[in-house]
């Protein structure tokens, strides 16, 4: 089953977006800031977005689409919510950054540590990436080791000791490692399948007294929608806690999106304990670039500048974008988190109805409300199972529904996302163009 990227093609009814991609390639490598933006994984020309409002969105040409990507997770109440503009207003008059602590970086904090009952305190930083690198420096610092385990398919962000075997934009790209990662790097992480706890084990009975901490995404979410399976966050607690080593659990996507504390929310707690450092971002900046990282007070006190593990940021705790975090926190109710599964539902059981009545082999899977549809018989697992999925099929499935006014995720490797927003004239739209792009999706090219 194909997972190569498809060669690059102009779509002639995106004329604004397709000009503007031009002028991108001129002076931002690949035309975009991130690489899933591309539409490298399906083909044609990335979609340049003007405005969004509540689940809509619309780009360069003035088309509208539903949007079932939600920046990636954080728009959990949909585009522009008056809520959060206020806050972005009336903290923007003040001032958009001053190079000191300000009060809306402690509320956000203090949000954080309410929310997540294992969380003591949290460092607020400006990106995922920051989050888990930090993590993992201060992991390796409380520890004395170096040595990380990961598993396959598992994204952390671009660090070079995580970005092996990662997912998402990674796995579009069918890149298992990135260039420019030195040896020295990936040499310190060990790679291991997800939701395999034999191979944890083994791992550690080799290499324990070496190993610092194991990370993990709460629930997968980067090589489409993987849930652990039942047990393996308690054995993976029980084996780092046997051998001396952190579990960091990476709710950058997770968290606050499937529940008021996340997946943690959802599967916590557990007998034996708690993860020792979480990551957040996402839905905890409302859009804006924040993120944080957290976990027992004993392990974050040896940050600077109480302890001798050095981590900063000019513009960490930014007021703007904590005012924008906390303002769509506290928007999080739990209407908000009944509706998205309401939401989510309709969608999901839509899309299955509409790909077995065109034949189409699939499988929906879940956290919380984030699902994927891997274009695929039978329950996937781990990354292996993840990639073993009919990727040309979901690139005619993706066409179809963005020629019909929705946008999907560009790449079989992704979550698909809702808002409280989206209400039943988005959702009816949605379901509307998907007989369509099931029937695309079953026509060979």
């Amino acid at each position: 089953m194909s997972s190569q990227p498809v060669p690059v093609q102009t779509d002639t009814d995106a004329p604004a977006s397709a000009a503007l991609l031009a002028r991108a390639s001129e002076v931002i490598p690949g035309g975009v800031n991130s690489p899933v933006r591309a539409f490298r994984a399906v083909g044609g020309t990335p979609r340049f977005m003007a405005s969004g409002s509540g689940p809509w969105l619309t780009d360069a040409d003035g088309k509208r689409y539903v949007d079932l990507i939600c920046s990636w997770g954080p728009m959990i109440l949909g585009h522009a919510h008056p809520d959060v503009v206020a806050a972005v207003t009336e903290a923007a008059a003040r001032g958009f950054s001053f190079g000191t602590p300000s009060e809306n970086e402690v509320r956000l904090a203090e949000e954080i540590v309410h929310r997540v009952e294992p969380v003591e305190q949290v460092r607020l930083v400006n990106s995922g990436t920051e989050a888990t690198m930090s993590a993992i420096r201060l992991a390796r610092g409380f520890t004395g080791r170096d040595v990380i385990v990961k598993f396959a398919g598992c994204y952390h962000g671009h660090v070079d000791a995580l970005l092996a075997s990662a997912g998402s934009g990674v796995a579009t790209f069918a890149l298992p490692d990135s260039a420019g990662v030195p040896r020295s790097s990936a040499g310190e992480t060990i790679v291991l399948p997800f939701n395999d706890l034999a191979a944890v084990e083994a791992a550690f009975a080799e290499r324990g007294h070496e190993i610092a901490a194991v990370i993990t995404e709460a629930a997968a979410g980067n090589m489409g929608v993987v849930p652990p399976a039942p047990g393996f966050t308690e054995g993976l607690l029980r084996i780092t806690k046997e051998h001396g080593a952190l579990l960091v659990s990476d709710e950058v996507m997770t968290g606050f999106r499937c529940s008021a504390s996340g997946f943690y929310g959802l599967e916590g707690s557990y007998a034996a304990g708690a993860p020792d450092l979480f990551t957040f971002g996402k839905v905890m900046g409302g859009g804006f670039p924040t993120a944080a990282f957290g976990g027992r007070a004993d392990v974050m006190a040896l940050l600077a500048p109480q302890g001798p593990v050095y981590q900063a940021g000019t513009l960490s705790g930014n007021p703007v974008a904590s005012a924008a975090g906390l303002a769509t926190l506290q928007g999080c109710t739990p209407e908000v988190y009944a509706r998205l599964d309401v939401v989510a539902h309709a969608i999901a059981d839509a899309v299955s109805n509409e790909l077995s009545a065109a034949s189409v082999p699939h499988t929906v899977q879940w956290a919380g409300s984030m699902f994927s549809v891997f274009f695929r018989d039978g329950a996937v697992s781990n990354y292996s199972e993840a990639k073993d999925q009919d990727s040309a099929a979901f690139r005619r499935f993706f066409h179809s529904m963005l020629s019909q006014g929705v946008h999907l995720p560009p790449s079989a490797f992704e979550s698909w996302f809702v808002s409280a927003s989206h209400d039943d004239e988005a959702v009816d739209h949605v379901i509307a163009a998907l007989p369509a792009a099931a029937r695309a999706a079953a026509t060979p090219d």
